[in-house]
């Protein structure tokens, strides 16, 4: 019962960082734009390369 002393305190601090940064997470505005980091992964923002004919097959 003893160990309680330490555990108890030490649980409550753990908490208190993780809301402390959960709540710094919020003001960052981590959480402002929840889709568009999934749709610019997916989006292919290079256009396409034409390519261009082989002048010797087309000289032929």
């Amino acid at each position: 019962m003893e160990v309680l002393i330490i555990l108890v305190p030490l649980a409550l601090g753990l908490g208190l960082i993780g809301l402390a940064a959960f709540l710094w997470s919020l003001k960052s505005g981590q959480y402002d734009d929840l889709d568009g980091a999934a749709w610019r992964a997916i989006a292919d923002d290079d256009p396409p390369q034409e390519t261009q004919p082989d002048l010797a097959q087309v000289k032929r």
